[in-house]
């Protein structure tokens, strides 16, 4: 723990942020929902905050390099902040996109700046322990925050106040912490084309991820809804789908270091589509059938991720690793950006079962294509794979080189 203890402010801002983040996601489609928007609208507001996201990835280390982290996490802030409590000022749909919008950029750098720090922070000796630790302040804030909502409801401006003193309050434990800012991190390159040569599966994967995976988090709550579940139900439904996603993460990973990745790749798809298909079709309105769908779609789902990544590194060159780890965030991005929009239009036309039938199909596609893939492509022997697979949250790319062991981090 005195290895731990110099860490302790960043991992404590690290679950604010998390959770502050987790929380407005799930309410603003609720209060959105309230409001009157249409769920097409509702999209349109979820996709603002990606597009925002992918913005903040791109131009994030340029910040850094130029004004330092500090300076970096207190202009976010208080920009993630004002943005926040703005909703609250003027509820219309545009607004809210434009507030979202900013707000992705917000997030984006705020996570990279603490990922950064983290990094520069952490020793081998304690690397293991502190991303143990920093997946638990993740998975309890994120669940944690759920919950405010039916604690507090959805009527009035205490979430958005709440939110926006999270963000003001994550604040105060980084400036508790080590004094000397870290030093500016290394520019990080995007080449779209390179790394679609590097592997083609992975940068569609990741595509994939970004539709199916970021429109449960941005329309989960209006399926939920949709099939009257109370608020506590839904606070529950999201959160389920979030703690299925740690249940497979391992198991999965440790067979992808030892077979064929793509078989896994194929074993999560197929599980995450029967489990859309199940939802959609089977489950109804029952609440606990929906439960239980959604903590299998999150248990095949979540994990995708880290298998395309993984997969992408197998592939890659010395050197291009730093590429990959930037590249497969911003096709996330590119995928979350269109995905929402798109579900959106679905559910406003066929009612809220859509959404995994929306699911179901994307994932059915992405199916047929990595079967494609497989025939095109021999597999990488384990013995020849340059990195194993980790367990990656999609925060910043930052969080690829913490979560790397000692002997893969000098390739990161």
């Amino acid at each position: 723990m005195s290895q731990i203890r110099p860490l302790i402010p960043l991992l404590i801002t690290a679950g604010i942020l998390i959770g502050g983040n987790g929380l407005q996601g799930t309410y603003i489609s609720l209060r959105a929902l309230q409001e009157g928007f249409s769920t097409s609208l509702i999209g349109l507001v979820g996709t603002g905050y990606n597009i925002g996201f992918a913005i903040g990835c791109i131009y994030v280390t340029r910040i850094l390099r130029s004004i330092g982290h500090i300076r970096t996490f207190s202009a976010m802030a208080a920009i993630a902040s004002a943005a926040s409590i703005a909703m609250v000022l003027l509820i219309d749909p545009w607004f809210w996109f434009l507030m979202r919008l900013i707000a992705g950029i917000c997030f984006a750098s705020l996570f990279a700046t603490v990922e950064s720090w983290l990094n520069a922070r952490v020793t081998n000796a304690n690397r293991a322990r502190t991303l143990s630790i920093y997946r638990l302040v993740d998975l309890g804030s994120v669940t944690a925050a759920q919950y405010l909502i039916p604690t507090v409801g959805i009527e009035g401006f205490q979430l958005f106040a709440i939110v926006s003193m999270a963000l003001t309050l994550s604040l105060v434990p980084i400036s508790f912490a080590d004094r000397s800012s870290p030093g500016a991190p290394e520019a990080i390159r995007f080449d779209v084309k390179a790394l679609w040569n590097i592997s083609p599966l992975a940068t569609i994967g990741c595509i994939v991820v970004g539709l199916t995976n970021s429109t449960f988090r941005s329309l989960g709550p209006i399926y939920a809804e949709g099939i009257g579940l109370s608020i506590t139900a839904i606070a529950t439904f999201m959160s389920v789908g979030i703690i299925g996603g740690v249940v497979l993460q391992y198991p999965l990973g440790l067979y992808s270091d030892r077979l064929d990745r793509r078989l896994i790749i194929l074993l999560a798809t197929f599980g995450s589509l029967l489990a859309g298909l199940f939802l959609a079709l089977f489950a109804g309105s029952d609440e606990w059938l929906n439960f239980i769908g959604i903590f299998i779609f999150g248990a095949f789902a979540m994990p995708l991720y880290s298998l395309c990544s993984a997969h992408a590194n197998d592939h890659a060159a010395e050197g291009q690793h730093a590429l990959v780890s930037a590249g497969m965030l911003f096709f996330w991005s590119c995928g979350a950006i269109i995905g929402p929009l798109f579900a959106s239009f679905m559910l406003d036309i066929f009612g809220p079962q859509a959404l995994f039938i929306y699911t179901a199909a994307v994932l059915a596609a992405f199916m047929l294509y990595t079967l494609q893939r497989m025939t095109a492509r021999s597999a990488v022997p384990a013995g020849a794979r340059s990195m194993r697979f980790r367990n990656l949250l999609r925060t910043s790319s930052f969080f690829n080189k913490l979560a790397a062991s000692p002997e893969d981090k000098k390739k990161v």
